[in-house]
Formats: structure tokens, C-alpha cells, sequence
């Protein structure tokens, strides 16, 4: 058994061609479409009432009603707990056909732990700015690791929530493994990385992860994040949640932050000022690094007055 799902958050107009493409699929063994909504205030449900009681694959909904896009995702793992396999999109995606097949041979046959696949960014016509360079589409999710199958070794090559597949024994047999909240995304916002921290504790438990070019997705992209402005808040919320939770303690601290993290603060506002100044490509590129590097600092002094002044510190 299969459960094929995606978290949703008013998005009821995309529901009927995203289940249509869903129900679409062929494969060997049975799936169902498992939606977890999460407190959509629109017509999601009326929509997905209208959806279940339809010919094809049968969908199950649920409602989550503790927002965040990391309680959704873990409530589609408890939903799915009875399955073999769990594949997750986005709602703002459309599957190609054969995805679901892939995505059971990888596990089923190949012996994958994890299987994830290629993520195409997809514009409008005349959407797509003319400063959003190719290096820069990773950034709207876009995965695409070349046309060959390989296991993955290390996070060069990660996948992501938006396009992959989970053998369920590996939640079954470890309560612990979870996304983690506190990289949780609530709403339409900017943020979260909770399918990043999935990908490494993955790695971590050296689990067998593998890479499905042909397991595809269009992934559509809103107009309000092709805007400079949404790289940078979103480089800055990643340095601010790095620094917070997942960057080491420094052995020298001054004022309450790594020395190192200032400089190179320093270092990549000065790059950032003379690209700008000089009309140089990249200067996006590089004006992300310094978001990063101060959301960093940021969420390392953060962290540092939290555990001063946490119940039972010493002052």
C-alpha cells in the first residue's frame, strides 16, 4: 500500500488538477491520496469533500489543526503509518506521470530507505524576472541532480519534501525520527527548512538514499517570491535558525558571538559593496550571504541569552 500526500494551506483552486494528475498515475501495487489540511480557511474542504466521493484512487482527508507546515507533515506520517510507502508533494505541484512507479521501484526493488526525484520550477509566460539566474532556481525548490539514478552520499545531492518517497519502516521503527518543529513554517510565510533537517538526520543514520530523475514535479512559483527582497529574508531566516539550533558552540566568544562569525560578517558585506558599486554579476548571490551570515549571528546570541536565562542558570 502506498499513501501519495501533501499538506495543503488554502490552495482549494489547485486541488482538482493536482488530484486529477495524482489519480492519473500508474503502478503495480494500490495507493491511496492522503491530504492533510491544515486549517485552510477557504473551500479546501468543500473541495475535497467533492474530490473523495470521485472515481479513481481513493483520498482520505484529514484535518491538522495545529498550524505549521512541520505538524501537517508529521501528522501525514502518523496517517500513513499502516502503509509501505510515503510519497510527498506540494500543493503547488503537479506530478508526472510515473512518478509513483518510480518512486516503488526505488524502495521497493532497489532497496531505498528514501527515494527522491527532479523538481522543475515552472513560470507563467513573462513571469520569470530577468535577474532570477539559473543558479538561483535551488532556491525555489527546484532539484535537478542530472538524467542518472545514484545513491546519494552526502548533502550535495539533497531531496526534498516536494518531490520524494519514504520507506514508512523507518518512522515505525524510530519514534524519534520526526520533523523537527523548530524549523516549522506557519502559513504562506518565508522560511522553515524542516525537510532540509529530515534530509541530514537521513544521512546521519547513514540510511540507503536514493536519486529517481524519473520521479518528476512542476512545482508553480507564486509571483510574491520572485522579488530580490524574498532570497534575502529567506537567507536571513535560514542564518537565524542555523545559528539558533544547529551551529556549534565556539570555543572564544566575544559579546556573546563567535569572533570568526563577525569577520566574516565583514568580509561578505565588503564583497557585497564593491560587487554593487562595480555592477558585477552575482551581486544577489552574494548580498544572500550576508543575510545569512547576520541571521546567523543573530540566532547564535539568541540562543546564548535563552540558555542565560533559562529556569535553574547560573547567572
Amino acid at each position: 500500500m502506498i499513501s501519495f500526500a501533501f499538506c495543503t494551506y488554502n490552495r482549494a483552486d489547485r486541488l482538482d488538477a493536482l488530484v486529477a494528475a495524482m489519480r492519473a498515475q500508474q503502478a503495480d501495487v494500490p495507493f491511496e491520496i492522503l491530504v492533510v489540511n491544515n486549517n485552510s480557511s477557504d473551500d479546501t474542504l468543500a473541495v475535497l469533500e467533492k474530490l473523495a466521493a470521485q472515481p479513481g484512487a481513493p483520498l482520505r482527508y484529514v484535518t491538522e489543526s495545529t498550524q505549521g507546515i512541520v505538524p501537517a507533515r508529521n501528522r501525514a506520517l502518523a496517517e500513513a503509518m499502516d502503509s509501505n510507502i510515503l510519497i510527498f508533494m506540494d500543493d503547488d505541484e503537479l506530478p508526472h506521470p510515473g512518478l509513483v512507479a518510480a518512486a516503488h521501484h526505488a524502495i521497493a526493488v532497489e532497496g531505498a530507505q528514501c527515494a527522491g526525484g527532479r523538481v522543475e520550477v515552472s513560470f507563467a509566460p513573462g513571469q520569470r524576472p530577468h535577474w532570477l539566474e539559473d543558479d538561483l532556481l535551488g532556491f525555489l525548490a527546484e532539484v535537478n541532480h542530472g538524467p542518472d539514478a545514484f545513491w546519494i552520499k552526502d548533502d550535495t545531492t539533497p531531496v526534498w519534501t516536494a518531490n520524494v518517497a519514504y520507506d514508512m519502516r523507518i518512522f515505525r521503527d524510530d519514534p524519534t525520527l520526526r520533523f523537527d518543529k523548530r524549523f516549522d513554517r506557519i502559513g504562506n510565510v518565508i522560511g522553515g527548512g524542516s525537510d532540509a533537517i529530515m534530509f541530514r538526520a537521513l544521512l546521519e543514520r547513514k540510511l540507503r538514499l536514493r536519486y529517481r530523475p524519473d520521479m518528476v514535479v512542476d512545482h508553480f512559483v507564486e509571483t510574491w517570491r520572485l522579488k530580490r527582497s524574498y532570497f534575502v529574508r529567506l537567507h536571513y531566516r535560514g542564518g537565524l535558525r542555523f545559528g539558533e539550533h544547529r551551529m556549534p558552540r565556539a570555543e572564544r566568544e566575544l559579546l556573546g558571538v563567535p569572533p570568526f562569525l563577525v569577520r566574516q560578517l565583514v568580509s561578505h558585506t565588503g564583497q557585497w559593496l564593491k560587487m554593487m558599486l562595480t555592477g558585477q554579476r552575482g551581486t544577489l548571490r552574494q548580498g544572500m550571504n550576508v543575510a545569512h551570515t547576520f541571521g546567523a549571528l543573530r540566532g547564535y546570541r539568541r540562543r546564548g541569552r535563552s540558555a542565560t536565562t533559562a529556569p535553574g542558570a547560573v547567572a
